[in-house]
């Protein structure tokens, strides 16, 4: 029996209304089960479900063999400006996930991630080597709808 091959371009087109309805819960977040995994770790077969590079730059070292079977959704990284100024520094992982969760808001991208993750478990791949301060982790926590909501900016 032959298998289909999976396209990367086929999960980044619009879900049906009856997709959509099913991913979201009431505050917005996704049912679907989230893992988080560094691009570097071994694939598992049975827990890593769809992966999703979350990252802006490809990582280092790795060939585009090596994540053959991850789409690659560019966009819900964060700016390059907002990357830069964070440079992984843990005294500014609170404003750096306050920002980046401006960032994300209304941002088409994170539609997409969405509508992949209700299809099913989804692991979000990243380079960094932190594995508690990077944007996989803020994105997989404003996901799962425990993001702050966006408050004014104090004047």
């Amino acid at each position: 029996m032959q298998t289909a091959k999976h396209d990367p371009r086929a999960s980044l087109t619009e879900a049906s209304p009856a997709a959509r309805s099913r991913r979201k819960t009431a505050g917005g977040s996704v049912r679907s089960e989230i893992r988080i995994k560094r691009a570097y770790a071994a694939r598992d077969l049975q827990q890593d479900g769809q992966r999703v590079l979350v990252d802006r730059l490809w990582p280092r070292g790795l060939s585009r063999l090596d994540l053959a079977d991850a789409t690659w959704i560019r966009d819900v990284a964060p700016s390059t400006g907002l990357r830069h100024w964070f440079g992984h520094r843990p005294e500014r992982w609170g404003e750096f996930r306050r920002r980046y969760f401006a960032e994300l808001r209304g941002n088409p991208a994170v539609e997409t991630l969405r509508d992949i993750i209700a299809a099913g478990p989804t692991t979000l791949i990243y380079g960094a080597k932190d594995e508690r301060h990077n944007q996989a982790v803020a994105l997989a926590e404003f996901l799962r709808g425990k993001a702050a909501p966006a408050k004014e900016p104090v004047r």
